[in-house]
């Protein structure tokens, strides 16, 4: 065990003993083991005492059933901070397998560093509407999916399909300068390739 590694104050919450190993690998830190995508409501206390003790991120497998795991136990516990790592990060070398499990220690590291809260402030009204979604290519037409892919990983709010894409941005407060420069970016580095 490395002396020189982070310690993360939170209580992370992952799927499974897989996930534990992967994250200890990669910084100090206590894990809570969701155990299946039901996530059992003796779990959900542990994660409310995490939260009103230490406080947790949730750091969950980019998938189906790890996005259905974040949504439970955000609805439960909203306080919980979130972490995101990509799909291509968390692939195994043969790209048959996708997981916490398989993400690298930097990769890990990076999405806790880049931890997002959510915040909740009724009167404040979302800045990003549908349309300026939509006019950034991320809703619909070719390569839309991996665009807001793409746009979600600058941004720090992991892949989701465009309804719930538009639900993270006004969740996580994503101002319209933060998302315009994200979609440059990707805007960008698909001209660069394209060379």
């Amino acid at each position: 065990m490395e002396n020189n590694k982070a310690v993360v104050e939170e209580c992370i919450v992952v799927e499974g003993r897989d996930d534990t190993v992967a994250v200890q690998r990669a910084v100090h830190a206590d894990t809570i083991e969701t155990i299946g995508s039901s996530v059992p409501s003796h779990v959900i206390e542990k994660v409310k005492l995490a939260a009103s003790r230490r406080g947790v991120i949730i750091l969950t497998d980019p998938d189906y059933p790890g996005e259905r795991i974040r949504r439970i136990i955000s609805e439960a516990v909203p306080d919980c901070k979130h972490a995101f790592i990509s799909k291509k990060e968390a692939k195994t070398a043969d790209g048959k397998s996708i997981g916490v499990e398989h993400a690298q220690p930097p990769m890990i590291r990076r999405a806790l560093e880049k931890v997002r809260k959510p915040t909740n402030h009724p009167k404040a009204p979302p800045e990003l509407s549908i349309e300026e979604v939509r006019a950034a290519g991320l809703l619909a037409g070719p390569n839309a999916r991996e665009r807001r892919a793409l746009v979600g990983e600058h941004l720090n709010i992991g892949y989701a399909n465009g309804k719930q894409f538009l639900k993270r941005l006004h969740i996580f407060r994503i101002g319209r300068q933060e998302f315009q420069e994200a979609v440059a970016k990707v805007k960008q580095q698909n001209e660069e390739s394209s060379q």
